[in-house]
């Protein structure tokens, strides 16, 4: 799968698409579906439909919330009998990963390496082990 498609309450997936292309450069295969505060259920699968679509199944979707309103209309595509990869927690480390999997061939472990990405940095901090000449 070369294609992403982030889903969110408002435009939180438009922005964490830009943060990641500040990054890793322009992503023309990461696309971005907003629920808007005035959209229904209705206008929000019109508007997924639209981008999904013309991928003809070739997408993992990435979810800001499980039980949202984006995430539970894309479940209902799967439940239908769609099938792809949704996973919800969307989040940046999530995006690079996927963007780095795709560029080097090698299959991806979202949720490994997102756990990974979760530090306490005060712990990092506190380790007997800190070079203050690192910083």
């Amino acid at each position: 799968m070369n294609n992403l498609i982030l889903v969110s309450h408002g435009d939180f997936c438009k922005e964490l698409k830009k943060s990641a292309e500040m990054i890793l450069g322009v992503q023309e295969n990461i696309f971005t579906v907003s629920l808007l505060p005035h959209e229904g259920e209705k206008e929000f699968t019109e508007k997924f439909n639209a981008v999904a679509d013309p991928l003809n199944g070739d997408y993992i979707v990435f979810a800001d919330l499980l039980g949202g309103t984006p995430c539970n209309i894309v479940s209902k595509k799967i439940m239908s009998g769609s099938a792809f990869e949704l996973y919800t927690g969307m989040n940046l480390p999530m995006i690079i990963s996927f963007v780095n999997a795709t560029l080097t061939g090698n299959t991806h472990s979202l949720i490994v390496e997102t756990k990974e990405s979760i530090v306490k940095v005060n712990d990092l901090l506190d380790a007997e082990d800190f070079d203050e000449e690192d910083e």
